[in-house]
C-alpha cells in the first residue's frame, strides 16, 4: 500500500512539473530582433527625416489614421472623422486613447504637436507636410522675436530684406497670429482641420510621423525627452524602454495602447548594424530575425534559399549636386555626370533585386489623372538609361574636353557595403568616359545627413521613398529653400507649378502642373536618377503578421513569431 501511495505522488509531482515547464515554456515573451541599420538622427517625430527612424517611430506612435496588414487606411486614434462639401474642413473625433505613462491623449496634444512642428524653432525639415492646414507655410516662414511672430519684411520690389548677418529681418507692423493657423481642438476629443485647398489624400498624410501626436505636458516641462529612453513617452502599440546609443533600441508591448489586444509581440530589439555582411552573418546564426540589408554580392544565393524577400519600394535611388559649388553649378556638367552614368549595368550586376533604371524622378506606381493610369508611364523618360557620347559632348562644352582641367572631387554616401560598392562602380563609369576624377567618402547616418542638409559636400548619394502615393510627395521636396531639397537649387517656375498643382482639387490640372514641375528638374538636373527601388529584406519564415508598405516602413502592430 505504501507502495502504491508513493507511485501515486511521484505521478503526481512528475505531472506537476511538467505543467510547471510547460506554463514556464508558454509564458517565454515572444520578442522579435531587427537590424535597423542605423542610429537615428531624431528620434522626436516632428524632426525625423530617415527610413530607420520612421520604422521605429510608427511603432511607437499611431497618428489619426493608419494602415491595417491589408495595406488599408483606417482610422485609428481618429474614431471617425468628417469632411466638408469643399473638402477644406475636416473634423476629427477621437476616441478614448491614453499615452504610455497613462496620462489621457487630448485633442489639445496633437494641436500642439502640429503646430510646434511648424514652428521656426523647431526647424523641421519636414515643415512642408504641413503646408496643407491653412497659415501652415506661413507660420513656418515667420520670424520670433521676443515671444511673438512677424511676417518677413520685403522691400519696394518684394524681396526680402536682410539683416548684415543675412538674417531675415521680421517686420514688425506685420505680426503673425497663431491662432489662426488651421488646427484647433474644439474639445478634448474633437480636433478640427482647415485646408488651405481641397487635398484628396489629406487622410494619407495622416499616418506620416510629422503628424504623430506628442505629449504637449511633456515636450514643454522637458524639450529633451526624445533624446534617450528615460522620459519618453508615447501613444503606439509599443513603448521605449531602452536605448544604448549606436548598439540596441528596445521597446515593448505598450500597455496602456488603446487596441493592445491586436498587440502580439511583447517586444522588439533593434540593433544598429550598418555593414551587411555582418548583418548577413547575424541572420544566419540566428542571431536576428529580420534585415532590411542584404548586401549585394549575396542575393542571388539567398534568394535561391529562400531567405530574401523583395517587396515593393515606391522610391527613386538618386545623387545629389551641390549647385552653390563649382563645377556643379554648370548645368552641362550636372549632365555630363547623369548621361555617363550605366543604370542597366548597375540594376543586372549590382543590385539584381528587380530594380528599374530611372530615367526620370518620380517613380512608377503612383496614380495619374485618369483611372487606372501611372504618372511615370504617362510622363515618359527624359533621357536615356546610358548616353556616353552626350556625356562627352556637355562636358566638352562646359569646357573640360575628356575630363581636362576638371577639378577633382568628392562623392559622399552614408555608411553602406551597397552604397560603397554601386559609389565604386559610377567612379569607375565616370573615369572611363569622362577622364574625371572624384574620390569616396563614406559617414556615419546623422554626420551624412547633417552634411547633406548643411551643403558641406560635392556630390552625394541619396534615396527618397514615397511618404503617400501621389506624385506630390516626389515634386514638392525640391521648392526653392525646401526642408528636404539639399541641392542649393531653385526655381521660381517650378514652385509656382507646385503651388498650383497643391491648390487645385482637379486631378488633371494637378497632375499636369506636376508633369511640367518634374520636365524643369529633369532639364536642369539638380539630381542624376539613377534607379528605381525595390526592397529586398532577410526575413525568418516564422515572422507573420507584419505590414511592409511600399512606403518604406514595417509596422509590426499585429506581427507575431509562430512556433519553430
Amino acid at each position: 500500500m505504501r507502495k502504491k501511495v508513493t507511485l501515486i505522488l511521484l505521478v503526481a509531482v512528475m505531472l506537476l512539473a511538467f505543467a510547471g515547464c510547460r506554463e514556464t515554456e508558454e509564458k517565454a515573451p515572444m520578442v522579435l530582433r531587427y537590424n535597423v541599420g542605423a542610429e537615428p538622427q531624431y528620434f522626436d517625430p516632428r524632426k525625423a527625416t530617415g527610413i530607420p527612424e520612421f520604422t521605429m517611430l510608427l511603432n511607437l506612435f499611431d497618428g489619426l489614421m493608419r494602415y491595417d496588414i491589408n495595406g488599408q487606411l483606417v482610422p485609428s486614434i481618429a474614431e471617425s472623422y468628417t469632411v466638408s462639401t469643399d473638402g477644406l474642413l475636416w473634423t476629427f473625433k477621437l476616441r478614448d486613447a491614453k499615452w504610455s505613462n497613462g496620462e489621457p491623449l487630448t485633442a489639445q496634444d496633437f494641436e500642439y504637436s502640429w503646430k510646434s512642428a511648424l514652428s521656426p524653432e523647431i526647424a523641421s525639415e519636414y515643415a512642408y507636410q504641413l503646408y496643407y492646414i491653412k497659415n501652415g507655410e506661413a507660420f513656418n516662414s515667420s520670424i520670433p522675436k521676443d515671444g511673438n511672430y512677424y511676417y518677413p519684411k520685403v522691400d519696394a520690389n518684394g524681396e526680402l530684406v536682410t539683416d548684415a548677418d543675412g538674417n531675415v529681418v521680421p517686420d514688425l507692423e506685420k505680426p503673425f497670429d497663431v491662432n489662426s493657423i488651421g488646427v484647433k481642438a474644439i474639445d478634448d476629443k474633437t480636433l478640427e482641420v482647415t485646408l488651405e485647398a481641397p487635398t484628396p489624400y489629406f487622410s494619407s498624410l495622416l499616418t506620416f510621423t510629422t503628424y504623430l501626436p506628442i505629449n504637449k505636458k511633456l515636450d514643454q516641462a522637458n524639450p529633451d525627452w526624445a533624446k534617450s529612453a528615460d522620459n519618453y513617452v508615447s501613444n503606439g502599440p509599443f513603448r521605449l524602454t531602452k536605448w544604448e546609443h549606436n548598439n540596441v533600441i528596445e521597446m515593448e508591448k505598450n500597455p496602456n495602447y488603446w487596441d493592445k489586444d491586436a498587440v502580439k509581440l511583447d517586444k522588439i530589439v533593434f540593433t544598429m548594424v550598418e555593414e551587411s555582411s555582418t548583418e548577413l552573418l547575424m541572420f544566419e546564426n540566428d542571431e536576428i530575425d529580420w534585415g532590411a540589408n542584404p548586401p549585394l554580392p549575396e542575393l542571388e544565393r539567398l534568394l535561391e534559399e529562400g531567405k530574401v524577400i523583395i517587396n515593393p519600394y515606391l522610391g527613386t535611388y538618386y545623387y545629389l549636386f551641390n549647385v552653390t559649388r563649382e563645377p556643379f553649378d554648370d548645368v552641362r556638367v550636372r549632365k555630363a555626370l547623369t548621361y555617363a552614368i550605366d543604370r542597366e549595368s548597375i540594376v543586372k550586376n549590382i543590385t539584381k533585386a528587380g530594380q528599374l533604371p530611372a530615367t526620370a524622378y518620380v517613380p512608377p506606381g503612383v496614380p495619374d489623372a485618369e483611372p487606372g493610369s501611372d504618372f511615370r508611364t504617362v510622363g515618359g523618360d527624359f533621357f536615356e538609361p546610358y548616353n556616353p557620347e552626350e556625356a562627352k559632348r556637355l562636358l566638352a562644352e562646359a569646357g573640360y574636353p575628356d575630363g581636362k582641367g576638371f577639378p577633382e572631387f568628392t562623392l559622399l554616401y552614408n555608411t553602406s557595403e551597397a552604397h560603397k560598392t554601386i559609389a565604386e562602380a559610377i567612379q569607375r563609369m565616370w573615369k572611363e568616359t569622362l577622364g574625371i576624377n572624384c574620390t569616396l567618402t563614406n559617414q556615419e547616418w546623422k554626420v551624412y545627413l547633417d552634411n547633406r542638409s548643411t551643403l558641406n559636400y560635392d556630390v552625394a548619394r541619396a534615396g527618397w521613398i514615397g511618404d503617400y502615393t501621389d506624385p506630390m510627395t516626389f515634386i514638392d521636396m525640391w521648392v526653392t529653400g525646401g526642408g528636404n531639397n539639399d541641392t542649393g537649387w531653385g526655381n521660381p517656375e517650378y514652385d509656382a507649378l507646385v503651388k498650383e498643382a497643391k491648390s487645385s482639387g482637379d486631378q488633371k490640372v494637378r497632375m499636369e502642373a506636376m508633369h511640367k514641375a518634374e520636365k524643369i528638374l529633369m532639364d536642369e538636373m539638380p539630381i542624376a536618377p539613377i534607379y528605381f527601388y525595390t526592397r529586398p529584406e532577410l526575413i525568418k519564415p516564422y515572422i507573420k503578421g507584419a505590414y511592409t508598405s511600399a512606403l518604406g516602413y514595417t509596422d509590426f502592430k499585429t506581427a507575431y513569431i509562430e512556433e519553430h
